[in-house]
């Protein structure tokens, strides 16, 4: 088959820009907003909590933690919703989830109702941490999808210096008062976002795993440069998703569970880096940083939660720098400078608390004891510095990249559960370290918490030197190849994105699942099995939508042939 062999090359056009692609990655960003406010605001609500409500220490590592591992739910539940209804609604779910979460925090009278409420955003968390990024890789281009994959990273840290803002500003009403409106605040962009919904397109490769192909050319035609661009991305996509096929949630996880050597070699990427991503302690500095400054030195709630409003300008200034970064010096680079910097902040922060002699960082002690004020300033400046640091090298690298890679690495057939189980292990993760910080450092000391998370960080450069890819300006397809080994079954890289496999037995070769079909069209060539066999077709109807865009993919690569 010449013609259908030689399909057109995707024609990569950095320097141009489509308005309309770039305006719905930003509203599917919004996602992310939501889980930033949550984070940032509820480490200066606690503060008016523990006065109005009087919870102790533990229920207040319950009530940060617990968002973290209720999100688990959310992101398991996410990659199966996000298969069956579509990225487009899945981000809706998320909005729901959000505004009733807030209403419900805003509006609660006691400890019990406030969980409620913190269980209902926290499964948000989990739908938006999977569906914002896997719905921006989808619909970017390679030159560009590595700063607009990061995009969601970005809003976290908006969104987390927006809670600071917030908390800051409310800080001088009473304490019954401030918190619930800190809280209930997070209603405003879980509406606005609910409200994009309504303009944004549907991922296109979603589309083309349903069979929907002409409402896919259609969205490809609106988010590509021009239509020569558009043809090409979706025999590109048509290639990867094996046309005909429709995801099947039992085989995704089959695969995923069971996985062919490339798949696992994927999954420990995917679960290392979101594993390092959280272990290293950055949400348990974000939710606890008042606490962490009371100890530091600094008095007073105003003053402690102005603090923080630094820490996250650091956070927020810092991302914006490795999003134009990210598609020029890749992400390796950035990983290694990031995973580097946040070594050496950490044990300096831990060696900083070292001097102050501080035994434990409860949050009751705020305004900070007298044992902290008689240490010497100078050690405190080099805490708080520390601090900054340690989130501006966690912005430049592991923030937006374990995204990046986490949406980038798998076939699309796997894809947006894979990410839900990369969700599931950077939400254990977080929950554990955010659970346990005050426990922990009242067992080892503050500094002896900040070593281990130096030492985590640590750890994390090998994982980086051994096991993570490049990706800058790949195509989806093009990385799967990264994943295989000479000393694997034969497995092409198209046939490795269609994710369905089975082992021919009498050659030792992996070949398309085609679902024993002895019926398929004999019209059809090898290399055409090769391009759509995925779960094979047996409607007439689609076998006849089947012939349909196999005779567009060969005009297509014809006409390409006649243009070179």
């Amino acid at each position: 088959m010449p013609e259908s062999s030689a399909l057109p090359t995707l024609v990569r056009k950095p320097g141009i820009k489509n308005f309309f692609a770039g305006s719905c990655r930003f509203l599917a960003s919004l996602n992310s907003i939501l889980l930033g406010y949550d984070i940032g605001v509820i480490s200066g609500a606690v503060l008016f909590i523990k006065e109005d409500l009087a919870i102790k220490e533990v229920q207040e590592e319950v009530l940060v933690g617990s968002l973290n591992i209720v999100s688990l739910v959310g992101a398991l539940a996410a990659g199966r919703i996000a298969d069956a209804v579509g990225r487009k609604w899945t981000m809706a779910v998320a909005a729901l989830f959000f505004l009733l979460g807030a209403l419900v925090m805003g509006l609660a009278p006691n400890f019990p109702v406030l969980m409620v409420g913190r269980i209902l955003a926290g499964i948000g968390v989990g739908f938006a941490l999977m569906i914002a990024p896997v719905y921006t890789a989808e619909l970017a281009p390679a030159s560009s999808r590595g700063s607009l994959v990061s995009l969601p990273e970005i809003f976290i840290n908006f969104g987390i210096l927006l809670g600071y803002i917030v908390s800051f500003c409310l800080s001088g009403l009473p304490p019954y008062l401030s918190w619930r409106l800190m809280l209930g605040a997070g209603s405003v962009p879980a509406i606005c976002l609910a409200l994009s919904v309504l303009l944004m397109p549907e991922s296109p490769r979603w589309l083309v795993t349903q069979n929907r192909i002409q409402e896919a050319e259609h969205v490809l035609l609106k988010t590509s440069y021009d239509k020569a661009e558009a043809s090409a991305r979706l025999v590109e996509i048509m290639g990867a998703a094996g046309f005909g096929s429709r995801s099947q949630g039992e085989g995704v996880w089959r695969e995923l569970l069971w996985p062919t050597p490339p798949v696992r070699r994927m999954l420990i990427v995917a679960l290392g880096i979101n594993f390092f991503q959280q272990a290293s302690g950055i949400d348990a500095t974000v939710y606890y940083s008042p606490a962490v400054f009371s100890q530091a030195g600094i008095s007073g709630k105003s003053g402690v939660l102005g603090a923080t409003v630094a820490v996250g300008f650091s956070k927020t200034l810092f991302i914006l720098v490795a999003t134009i970064w990210l598609d020029r010096i890749g992400r390796r680079p950035l990983l290694f400078t990031s995973a580097i910097g946040m070594t050496v902040s950490l044990f300096t922060l831990a060696i900083g608390f070292v001097f102050l002699h501080v035994p434990k960082p409860s949050s009751d002690d705020l305004p900070v004891t007298a044992g902290v004020q008689q240490n010497p300033g100078f050690v405190a400046i080099l805490a708080v510095l520390a601090i900054c640091a340690y989130v501006a090298f966690f912005s430049i690298g592991f923030g937006p990249i374990n995204w990046v890679l986490t949406s980038e690495i798998f076939p699309l057939q796997l894809r947006a559960q894979a990410m839900g189980l990369g969700i599931v292990m950077n939400r254990l993760a977080s929950g554990t370290v955010a659970l346990t910080f005050l426990s922990l450092a009242d067992a080892i000391t503050i500094a002896g918490v900040f070593f281990l998370f130096s030492l985590i960080a640590a750890l994390s450069i090998l994982f980086i030197y051994f096991y993570c890819p490049e990706t800058k300006g790949k195509t989806l397809e093009e990385i799967a190849k990264f994943f295989e080994r000479d000393s694997d079954h034969r497995i092409s890289p198209s046939v490795l994105e269609m994710g369905s496999l089975h082992l021919d037995d009498q050659n030792g070769t992996v070949l398309p699942r085609l679902h024993d079909n002895p019926k398929h069209d004999p019209e059809l060539e090898e290399e055409d099995l090769h391009l759509i066999g995925h779960d094979g077709l047996s409607i007439v109807d689609e076998a006849v939508a089947r012939k349909q865009l196999l005779s567009k993919v060969r005009l297509i690569a014809k006409q390409r042939l006649n243009e070179q």
